[in-house]
């Protein structure tokens, strides 16, 4: 049976504030049977880990590589696969920031960002359904999809611009798409 590597489950802390997976610089060790689903749940070995714990822990060391994605720590980088995207998010709020709306989205993990520079929307459209998928900048060149729910929501705000329709996000204007 396989494991997890000692070292990858000792080197993550507990406290709130995300590692320097960016300041990382460890060998690569090769990938293991792990795997984020469309839907957001992780597998190990094609079982779902159900701690929700243990989730966040690894999502805190993510890291993306071109297409690649890895669990780093100051001593290992280890390979797993994503299907789409390593993020789901499931809530969505309009706050205020410095007098500008701010669309803050949530992830399942607990990531908070907020819709602008540097956490843009996008839609991409599925070639087969066309059906949209929207995404937002999490980190590190990282992206969350929109729940469906969310992304009701989204629409809901939005306006229409041009036969567009449009949301707003500290002053940043996101398409998305045309109706």
């Amino acid at each position: 049976m396989e494991t997890l590597p000692n070292q990858l489950l000792m080197q993550v802390g507990s406290d709130e504030k995300l590692p320097p997976v960016d300041r990382w610089n460890p060998s690569f060790c090769g990938d293991i049977d792990m795997r984020i689903a469309k839907d957001g749940r992780w597998f190990y070995q094609n079982s779902p880990i159900g701690r929700e714990r243990m989730v966040k822990m690894f999502s805190r060391i993510l890291w993306k590589e071109g297409e690649h994605y890895y669990l780093k720590t100051p001593v290992e980088k280890v390979g797993i696969r994503v299907d789409d995207v390593p993020f789901q998010v499931i809530c969505l709020d309009v706050i205020d920031v410095q007098g500008q709306t701010g669309l803050r989205f949530t992830t399942s993990v607990g990531d908070q960002v907020i819709a602008g520079v540097e956490h843009p929307l996008r839609i991409g459209i599925d070639s087969i359904t066309q059906e949209p998928s929207p995404y937002v900048m999490i980190r590190w060149g990282m992206e969350g999809r929109l729940s469906r729910n969310v992304f009701y929501q989204l629409v809901e705000l939005a306006e229409e611009q041009d036969g567009h329709l449009r949301v707003s996000s500290q002053g940043i204007s996101f398409d998305l798409g045309s109706i």
